[in-house]
C-alpha cells in the first residue's frame, strides 16, 4: 500500500589500508545520517581496507567478518535502524571475499553477500574468492536486493533478484571517477527495466592512485533521480513510496509480458573461452 521507506546513503572518503580509521569514521558517520531518523542507512564497498585488490595487506581482512557484524549489531540496534553495511574485506577458511552484511533494527545479522561478479581488470579475481551465491532478504517487510559494484554492470543478477521479488536493490561500491556516467546510466536502466528502487553508496577519495567518483544516487522505478551526492563525502537521503511502484508495474506490466522461453538458451550460446 502507501509503504513509505527512508534511505540515506554515507558516501565516505575511505582510508586505503587503515580500517581502524574507518571503523571510527563510521561509527561518526552513522551517528550523524541517524539524527534524520532514516529506515536504511546504506555505506559504500569495501569500507574497512578501501578497494585495491592485490595491493591491500591480506591481514587487514576481517576474520569470519567477526569485527564488523559486532560493530554493525551495535549500531543497528543503538540506533534503531536497517543498516545495509556495505562491504568489507573478509576472510573465510583461508580465503579473502569481498562481503556484504546486512543488520535488522534488533541487530541481527539477516542476510551476508559475498560479490559474485569480480574486477578482472584490477585484478579482483585473483586476489579474492567469488561468492556463489545470489542473496535477497526484507527489510520491514520488504524484500530487497543487494548487489556490490561491478556487479551492476551483470544485468542477470537485478533480474534474478526482481523475479524474487525485490522491490529495492541496494548496492555498495568504489566505482572510480572516471567511469561516472556509466555508473549512473546502469543504476537508472537497472532500476527501469525491474521496476525497482535503487540505492547506490559509492566511495570517494583515493586509493593507490585511483580516485574515486562518489555521486551516490537512489533512483525511483522510472529511473528519476530522488536524491544524489556530488564527488565530496556527505550523506545523501530519499524517501520511497512503495504506492507509486505498484502503480508502474500494473501500468507497465513488463513482467507478464517477458517471454522468457526465448531466453534460456542465452546463457548457454557463449561459453567462457
Amino acid at each position: 500500500g502507501g509503504r513509505r521507506v527512508k534511505i540515506s546513503c554515507i558516501q565516505m572518503n575511505v582510508r586505503a589500508g587503515n580500517p581502524e580509521e574507518n571503523f571510527s569514521h563510521v561509527e561518526r558517520l552513522v551517528r550523524k545520517a541517524a539524527k534524520h531518523r532514516p529506515d536504511v542507512i546504506l555505506l559504500p564497498e569495501l569500507w574497512n581496507t578501501g578497494f585495491a585488490p592485490g595491493k591491500i595487506d591480506p591481514a587487514l581482512a576481517d576474520d569470519d567478518g567477526a569485527r564488523t557484524k559486532a560493530f554493525c549489531a551495535g549500531l543497528a540496534k543503538q540506533f534503531g535502524i536497517n543498516l545495509v553495511a556495505g562491504s568489507v574485506l573478509s576472510r573465510r577458511s583461508g580465503l579473502l571475499y569481498n562481503t556484504a552484511y546486512v543488520f535488522d533494527r534488533t541487530g541481527d545479522c539477516i542476510a551476508e553477500y559475498d560479490k559474485t561478479h569480480l574486477f578482472s581488470p584490477s585484478g579482483e579475481g585473483e586476489a579474492y574468492s567469488a561468492g556463489e551465491q545470489i542473496v535477497t532478504f526484507p527489510l520491514d517487510g520488504v524484500d530487497c536486493g543487494i548487489m556490490i559494484c561491478y556487479d551492476l554492470r551483470f544485468a542477470e543478477l537485478a533480474r534474478a533478484m526482481a523475479l524474487s521479488g525485490a522491490k529495492v536493490l541496494f548496492i555498495p561500491a568504489e566505482w572510480p571517477r572516471q567511469r561516472t556516467e556509466q555508473m549512473r546510466t546502469l543504476l537508472r536502466a537497472r532500476a527501469i527495466e525491474n521496476q525497482q528502487f535503487a540505492a547506490l553508496c559509492n566511495g570517494c577519495g583515493t586509493a593507490y592512485g585511483t580516485q574515486f567518483g562518489g555521486s551516490s544516487a537512489i533512483v525511483d522505478p522510472l529511473g528519476n533521480l530522488l536524491a544524489k551526492a556530488g564527488q565530496r563525502e556527505t550523506i545523501i537521503t530519499a524517501e520511497i513510496d512503495f504506492s507509486m511502484q505498484e502503480k508502474i508495474r500494473q501500468s507497465l506490466p513488463v513482467f507478464l509480458d517477458r517471454r522468457p522461453e526465448l531466453y534460456g538458451a542465452i546463457s548457454q550460446t557463449v561459453d567462457r573461452q
